[in-house]
């Protein structure tokens, strides 16, 4: 169901790959709520064709770009602003890179060269965005910039590597930028901490599926999906939020919230207690 939440707004979405993005989601579900967008990820991504598919169904433009060098940014907020014929009323990062994690390169044996690319892709990449776009004065008044990270920023998660790192700069970037962005041009930025979810970058860290079985037994509401993510993406974006900034904003159904979990004891789990724990915890239960 459309609610027209983003009817005469102009967007960016920076990350689309395939049907398992968020992104892909996010620009499906904003042009169904009235929004018209650009779309940009890397000339590679772009050739492989599955992003080329997107922009014929929704019936927009790619414009090719490398997320880290700010000339290519410049151009995708100058031929957006041109196709679109205005400024820009929201602008998604979903861009993620580890070199270190798809070569298997562990925490404490970091390539340093590709911890550089890494903090470049993920994080960097956010701030040249943000400033090519200010320079230009590409963003309305009250436009919303969101980029997506995760609660390893905060936590440590074993697997998640360097892109912890990242995200750490991410959320920074995001406060630091905000305020300046929202005080000279009323432009607001957050970012959306999300639940481990299987996209393409997601499925590339180590336990990736035991990371999401936990963190949806862990959560009370469970796992947010992609799709509920865009939906997210899509309030952050309407004038419903008009005065929410520098906020790091959690969508993980309660994980960042929770300290201990309840989840019923299954038979076999009981049969490997000894006697004493197993009356501690029906005294437990009877409670």
């Amino acid at each position: 169901m459309s609610y027209n939440l983003l009817k005469g707004k102009r967007g960016i979405i920076f990350g689309a790959l395939n049907e398992q993005s968020i992104a892909w989601k996010v620009a499906e579900k904003a042009v169904a709520e009235g929004a018209t967008i650009t779309l940009s990820n890397t000339p590679v991504a772009v050739r492989m064709g599955e992003v080329s598919a997107l922009a014929e169904k929704l019936n927009c433009k790619v414009i090719p770009a490398d997320a880290t060098n700010v000339d290519d940014l410049t151009n995708v907020f100058r031929e957006s602003m041109e196709i679109l014929g205005g400024k820009i009323d929201f602008v998604l990062h979903s861009i993620g890179m580890s070199p270190n994690v798809r070569k298997k390169r562990t925490y404490d044996d970091l390539d340093y060269d590709m911890l550089e690319k890494t903090l470049d892709i993920s994080a960097t990449s956010f701030h040249k965005m943000i400033q090519s776009a200010k320079k230009q004065n590409a963003i309305s008044e009250y436009g919303s910039i969101i980029a997506l990270t995760y609660v390893a920023a905060q936590r440590t998660f074993y697997g998640y590597n360097d892109m912890a790192d990242a995200k750490a700069l991410l959320e920074s970037i995001a406060r630091s930028f905000g305020y300046i962005y929202g005080r000279e041009h009323n432009v607001r930025i957050n970012t959306i901490s999300q639940s481990p979810t299987i996209t393409t970058a997601g499925s590339g860290v180590k336990g990736m599926d035991k990371l999401f079985d936990f963190a949806d037994r862990m959560s009370p509401l469970g796992n947010a999906s992609a799709d509920e993510c865009a939906d997210y993406c899509i309030v952050m974006f309407s004038d419903l939020t008009k005065k929410v900034t520098m906020q790091n904003l959690y969508h993980d159904g309660g994980f960042s919230s929770v300290g201990m979990s309840f989840v019923p004891w299954q038979p076999m789990r009981r049969d490997l207690m000894n006697i004493k724990t197993r009356m501690v915890i029906s005294f437990m239960d009877d409670k």
